[in-house]
């Protein structure tokens, strides 16, 4: 295991040196100036010189590519254009909230996502299969855009179940420890807080877990009933155990490594992929901040978000392969 953990962790830093050669390739040939975009238009041109001077933009390519990686190397990811902050540091001020949301939306999708697969894989070709199948077809055809419009229209504007968009009710105090409201509301056993932060996660979380949910439900399906074909299920039936507990203690255990390996893969696609989500919803998270970062020609933030990225997104597929050992002792892993 030793072994094989360290070939992997070999085999990210080429990944994220692959990644971060594509990403600074790419944010150089959009069009555009920053220099332009932070002086504005009609600044001078000694104003620009300075500035591209500053900000290395003049320096060639390659150049300009170590001296980032360079500096990235000791942790430091650059300064934004638009703020003057140093990035790793707007990248963790805004890590918690797309965390939670994250989390709550794999959550979701991967309670609902397997139980849907399951009663789909144990009653195939009924309505219920079929429905779910309906159901995951237009989970994955949904815009995110759309759904959290809709959703935002029908349970805040039409009911007023739920907040419109935001993190906290003005008014509450919550104090923060973690930066994830949920959490921070728990350790402070401020149960207002924690009501009110849940229920402004609830439609967000919904919008961003459509896509896992149903491609989790599939998933599941597709696993549940190649197990369900073995060998193993039919002599535990003929054991007579209760068809509760050959589902449930063996076939659905039996079934877990795709799904969990869906479920590690969407969690790391979620991370990165809050933009709508979270613009939508007006929460101050790593979605929006990347978004406004591109609409601004900020290299140093886009740099930093995909390269910070591109190693969280490893480092959970690299989690997952561990966790295959828990379910299945019969793994191993070899050097």
């Amino acid at each position: 295991m030793k072994e094989y953990i360290l070939k992997r962790l070999g085999l990210l830093v080429i990944v994220l040196i692959g990644v971060s050669i594509i990403t600074f390739s790419l944010v150089r040939l959009a069009p555009g100036d920053p220099a332009v975009h932070l002086a504005g238009e009609h600044a001078s041109p000694q104003v620009l010189e300075n500035i591209r001077e500053k900000y290395h933009l003049n320096d060639p390519i390659y150049v300009q590519y170590f001296y980032w990686l360079r500096m990235a190397l000791q942790g430091d990811l650059g300064r934004s254009i638009e703020s003057r902050d140093l990035v790793i540091n707007e990248i963790l001020e805004r890590l918690p909230m797309t965390l939670e949301l994250t989390l709550f939306a794999i959550v979701i999708a991967s309670i609902i996502g397997i139980l849907a697969g399951v009663i789909s894989a144990v009653k195939q070709y009924s309505i219920a299969d079929y429905g779910v199948m309906i159901g995951a077809l237009f989970g994955v055809s949904m815009p995110v855009f759309w759904l959290g419009l809709m959703l935002i229209y029908i349970f805040s504007l039409q009911l007023g179940l739920t907040p419109v968009g935001g993190r906290l009710t003005t008014g509450i105090m919550l104090e923060r420890i973690t930066g994830m409201y949920v959490l921070d509301s728990i350790l402070t056993l401020n149960w207002p807080a924690f009501v009110d932060s849940l229920k402004h996660l609830i439609l967000p979380g919904f919008a961003l877990a459509t896509i896992p949910m149903a491609t989790v439900a599939r998933m599941t399906r597709s696993s549940m009933l190649e197990v369900l074909r073995q060998d193993f299920i039919r002599t535990e039936r003929a054991k007579g155990l209760s068809e509760r507990s050959v589902i449930y203690k063996h076939a659905v255990k039996n079934a877990l490594i795709p799904i969990v390996t869906v479920i590690g893969m969407e969690l790391g696609m979620l991370m990165g992929g809050a933009v709508l989500t979270e613009t939508i919803f007006t929460l101050p998270g790593l979605g929006k901040y990347i978004a406004d970062a591109i609409l601004a020609y900020d290299y140093p933030v886009v740099q930093g978000f995909t390269l910070f990225f591109a190693t969280l997104f490893v480092v959970v597929n690299l989690i997952t392969d561990i966790i295959y050992v828990y379910i299945d002792p019969r793994i191993k892993y070899e050097g």
